[in-house]
């Protein structure tokens, strides 16, 4: 028996041919270093978002973890995945089980006299894959590599909803001081068109620059509303992803006052090894070729053995009486019009499918950290040139209202430098928003402290 099992084996084993390897074009090399310059540099925290300098970031960053839906739902994948693997760990083990069942009755004897019988037949029935060529086990450890996949996607997901969040909220800290330049701005234009008024009215100026100075006031205050408007959208997407109802959120620090984390350190070959996205694609690939092993085992025979073993019990009988059965089953195939052979090469395919995957991960997981650390440098330098500009613009802007409450310029002097200082304003705290956003960028892109 064993010696036709053997040769059968090797004689499928023959027609299945080699092991397909993992396509050369997958490979990963990771370069040598960065492209952008990165300076000085630090180690990444797990609480990361810590460095920004500011309590109430944290504290929405907390709520956000512990109520996000999001990671919810990729946490129950996690527990879904596992249950899936303990499943699949549970058929390499004998199963057994047991019977048992009663009957009564009333039979006839050759002489007419009846007679009542009670009888009871309790079993039990066990059964067993030998697996002898590991299509279970290969099948076992697919599903493992598949649990720590969803372990990965969930940390994936994490990182994204702190990133996501510290976001937003340096998002809504930069439109809260847009609101504040324009209600600043507001103010200072509503006493200059008070000064134009009073101008006019004393015959010291024309009709044209009180209009001038109507207009420009009323392009001002516009300004207002817009910035309420985006603060309230802002302030309720972080609400959505703190798991609330859309309501206020608390501030603390200002924008010019939250702090720039150092670059992490790290070389591109660390990455690999920094970032949960890749991990679950590294594990996706590691269960992709565990289920090919699984689908090239199944073209090898299957040995399976059977038992069970029971009493009967009957008012009928003087003794009980003992039954059992033992047997064993190989199962191989031999003609299937090519079912296996399709599934194996399907499995091949999404092997490959996954080694591609992986690169693809890489690769992006390389132009993301290129692409923040090019966006937290010039964003920096803009801000740089920015502030340069804005205070340039203020003392124009004094020495234009100088020069207007003295009548040497016109009005239109004065005009051009409040909306050249606005104008920078508000691109100086663009910059400094997007300086901030490509760090917090950068510290995902980075794995954000995640480690395994």
């Amino acid at each position: 028996m064993r010696l036709r099992a053997a040769l059968l084996a090797l004689g499928v084993a023959g027609c299945l041919g080699p092991r397909p390897d993992v396509p050369p074009a997958a490979s990963v090399t990771p370069p040598a270093g960065w492209r952008s310059p990165v300076g000085v540099t630090a180690p990444i925290a797990a609480d990361w978002w810590q460095r920004f300098g500011d309590p109430a970031l944290a504290g929405l960053v907390t709520r956000a973890l512990a109520n996000n839906d999001d990671l919810a739902i990729a946490v129950a994948r996690v527990e879904e995945a596992r249950a899936v693997a303990r499943l699949s760990r549970a058929q390499l083990s004998p199963q057994i089980g047991g019977s048992g069942g009663t009957t009564a009755g009333q039979t006839l004897s050759p002489l007419g006299t009846p007679s009542d019988a009670i009888g009871a037949q309790p079993g039990v029935q066990a059964s067993y894959d030998l697996d002898l060529f590991g299509r279970l086990r290969q099948a076992s450890r697919a599903a493992a590599a598949q649990a720590l996949a969803s372990e990965g996607a969930r940390d994936t997901v994490r990182l994204a909803i702190v990133s996501a969040v510290v976001s937003g909220y340096v998002t809504l800290r930069g439109l809260d001081q847009r609101l504040s330049i324009a209600e600043g701005t507001l103010a200072a234009r509503a006493e200059a068109l008070r000064i134009a008024r009073r101008r006019f009215e004393v015959g010291y100026s024309s009709r044209l620059e009180l209009r001038q100075a109507e207009a420009d006031y009323r392009a001002t205050e516009g300004l207002i509303p817009q910035a309420e408007l985006a603060i309230r959208r802002q302030e309720n997407a972080l609400s959505l992803l703190l798991g609330d109802t859309p309501g206020a959120i608390p501030r603390g620090v200002p924008l010019d006052r939250l702090l720039v984390p150092a670059v992490p350190d790290g070389l591109p070959a660390d990455l690999l090894r920094r970032r949960p996205d890749l991990f679950q694609a590294e594990q996706l690939l590691v269960a992709a070729d565990r289920s090919l092993d699984s689908a090239r085992a199944a073209f090898l025979p299957n040995i399976a053995l059977t038992g069970s073993a029971g009493v009967v019990l009957s008012t009928a009988l003087a003794e009980p009486v003992g039954l059992f059965t033992l047997g064993g089953s190989v199962l191989a195939p031999i003609f299937d019009a090519g079912r296996l052979r399709a599934q194996a090469d399907a499995a091949t395919a999404r092997r490959d499918q996954a080694a591609f995957a992986y690169r693809r991960a890489a690769l992006t997981a390389f132009r993301e950290v290129e692409d923040s650390l090019a966006g937290l440098r010039r964003s920096g330098e803009q801000a740089g040139i920015l502030g340069q500009q804005r205070n340039a613009l203020a003392g124009a802007l004094v020495n234009a209202t100088e020069r207007y409450r003295a009548g040497y310029s016109g009005y239109i002097e004065q005009l051009d430098a409040q909306r050249g200082l606005l104008a920078a304003d508000l691109a100086l705290v663009q910059a400094r928003t997007d300086r901030l956003v490509a760090a917090v960028a950068l510290y995902q892109a980075m794995g954000g402290g995640w480690l395994r």
